[in-house]
């Protein structure tokens, strides 16, 4: 997906524009992740030996993925400043942190991999699955359009030795030395590309932490996650036992303030939930303010004086859910105000934007099959997938661009030619307007190229079914540019 002027010519691509101020030591090794973006944009389902032109070309970027002078770093940088452009023009930008484990189990001679999930039953012994962690910061607008990525850590977990005391000392580290530090360089790392933008970060239960809300505070960046569990709250001192409650206790004593109904997302089955479908759900809304207290377990407390934190919660109950299905129920807390219906509305429509991170993976994972990919060794595979998350928040903006912003014009995605030959393609009897068609069109007329009907019954284009049909559109647009040149 390139763009150019109106006579062909002085043709950039997005990569070129989105990479224009990498600096990865070598010119050389610049233009290459340029042109590597390129060619998996255009092919994104396909392995590196097929998105690449040539035999020579595939050569280049194996070695580009085994130098070890490219920095993972340096080449998120450039895309984090880029997005971090984008952010500003908004007046609430949203970082979604989520975690997913990409696993390389079948590639038994990848050197670098760590231990993840562990499998275990009656006469089977314990299996551990060898792969690589990636926790990603998204930005999305509060309208849900994908703005880039704010951060990633790709990191891969080594097994802890057994302990044999009673208390395991895991629990008794600093934060500092814990796995689940990431969600708070996530937090820092937002805060210090995007400056004064306000950015709200958004978290799933995991990130329910005390030193996540502390460095939240100490930073001033406001945060919104999803309560894991029930606490004691409004502890007046670290043993204290009078007039203490309960989170869930005290959220269900605050009234009801109103209902509205919420888009639930599709949910496939794993081992710690059941396969859910889409569906819409009225829910009711409390909320209230409370003091969180720092667990009396936490370690600083033989060096520092550890602050209660002044918290707000929204308490999202679903009214008459269906029969086989569980209650939807969210115990939202935040550092920012919440003194109205509107507050509450708010940070409930917030949340529900935080999918939009789960989506992002599923293209990376399921769409781009980079789990298939096969380069040796960890070190390879974290550049090759910080290329490839680039690429897959690309598409996958193209994706949404069209729900959230239909009537923009097409040339800020597609060059001058390739929205030509597309008009051709999906129009056959007609000329080619002087004035370009707007987004909408362009990619519902993408996604027929991709086996897309347009039915009236039917939703919007998916994220698949869009593959397909840029990668026509590619071809069309190659072999028009091939016809003019011959």
């Amino acid at each position: 997906m390139r763009r150019c002027d109106v006579a062909g010519e002085n043709e950039t691509s997005w990569a070129t524009e989105e990479f224009a101020d990498v600096n990865l030591g070598d010119k050389r090794l610049d233009a290459r992740l340029i042109k590597l973006c390129d060619r998996f944009s255009d092919a994104p389902e396909s392995p590196i030996n097929q998105a690449c032109a040539d035999w020579a070309e595939t050569k280049a970027a194996y070695r580009f993925f085994q130098n070890d002078n490219v920095e993972v770093g340096e080449m998120l940088a450039a895309h984090r400043c880029k997005t971090a452009q984008r952010a500003k023009g908004h007046k609430t930008v949203l970082a979604l942190q989520d975690t997913s484990y990409f696993v390389y189990t079948n590639h038994p001679k990848t050197e670098g991999l760590g231990k993840m999930s562990l499998k275990k039953g009656k006469n089977v012994k314990k299996i551990y699955s060898n792969g690589l962690i990636v926790h990603t910061c998204l930005a999305v607008t509060t309208e849900g359009l994908p703005l880039g990525l704010l951060d990633q850590k790709i990191f891969s977990r080594k097994l802890r030795k057994k302990n044999t005391g009673k208390a395991r000392p895991h629990d008794h580290l600093p934060i500092e030395e814990k796995e689940s530090y990431r969600w708070l360089e996530a937090l820092e790392n937002t805060k210090a590309v995007t400056g004064d933008t306000e950015i709200v970060t958004v978290c799933d239960r995991e990130a329910d932490l005390y030193d996540f809300f502390k460095r939240g505070i100490q930073i001033g960046a406001p945060v919104l996650v999803r309560a894991n569990a029930d606490r004691t709250i409004n502890r007046s001192s670290r043993y204290a036992e009078k007039n203490v409650e309960k989170l869930w206790e005290h959220m269900r004593q605050q009234p009801d303030t109103g209902s509205y109904m919420i888009d639930i997302p599709k949910r496939s089955k794993t081992k710690h939930c059941k396969e859910r479908e889409a569906r819409t759900a009225m829910v009711s809304v409390r909320f209230g303010s409370f003091a969180l207290n720092p667990p009396r377990n936490n370690v600083k407390h033989g060096t520092e004086k550890l602050p209660n934190i002044e918290m707000h919660a929204v308490y999202v109950l679903e009214l008459d859910p269906p029969v086989d299905e569980g209650s939807v129920e969210w115990m939202l807390l935040t550092n920012l105000p919440v003194m109205s219906y509107e507050d509450a509305y708010e940070k409930v429509l917030w949340y529900c934007l935080r999918w939009r991170i789960e989506m992002y993976f599923k293209v990376l994972k399921s769409g781009f099959r980079v789990e298939a990919c096969r380069l040796g060794h960890a070190d390879r595979l974290a550049r090759y997938l910080t290329v490839m998350s680039i690429v897959a928040w690309r598409l996958f903006m193209i994706t949404l661009i069209a729900r959230t912003d239909p009537a923009a014009s097409c040339p800020t995605l597609l060059a001058d030619r390739e929205w030509k030959v597309l008009f051709l393609k999906a129009n056959r009897n007609k000329a080619i307007p002087k004035k370009p068609p707007s987004i909408g069109e362009v990619v519902i007329w993408v996604a027929k190229l991709g086996g897309y009907l347009a039915r009236r019954s039917d939703g919007p284009p998916g994220t698949i079914t869009l593959w397909r049909g840029w990668k026509r559109l590619a071809d069309l647009s190659e072999g028009w540019t091939m016809a003019a040149q011959a």
